[in-house]
């Protein structure tokens, strides 16, 4: 794999462990449950829990590829590959969720997208 699609996933992992702190570690501040949509406290305690767990999937992607870095070679490329490939699946999801979700898909995709092409072309 490339330096360059390595640098790229790279900085998935660092915006999806920060992505992480704010769904699942400073949940409860207005200034992160308002980024990402929710319009009252009542609302961000409700959706608290599924916040939480949705910050482990992003945490979880992370450490694959900060993992598949680590190992390197063929197995741990292979998992980077499969890393991003899974965020970029979720970012094409979230962008059909309408138009005020398109620059979240946007930002939570284009990384490691750039990772995959380069790791394809080179």
């Amino acid at each position: 794999m490339p330096i360059l699609a390595q640098i790229f996933a790279a900085l998935a992992a660092v915006l999806h462990v920060a992505i992480f702190v704010m769904e699942s570690v400073l949940w409860t501040r207005p200034t992160v449950w308002k980024r990402f949509g929710v319009a009252s406290q009542a609302d961000a305690d409700t959706v608290r829990p599924m916040a939480f767990n949705q910050g482990f999937y992003n945490l979880f992607l992370a450490l694959g590829i900060v993992g598949g870095l680590i190992v390197g070679g063929s197995a741990g490329h292979a998992v980077v590959i499969f890393a991003c490939l899974s965020i970029v699946g979720a970012a094409v999801v979230l962008a059909t969720g309408g138009r005020t979700y398109f620059r979240a898909a946007v930002t939570q995709g284009v990384t490691p997208l750039v990772a995959l092409v380069i790791a394809a072309l080179f």
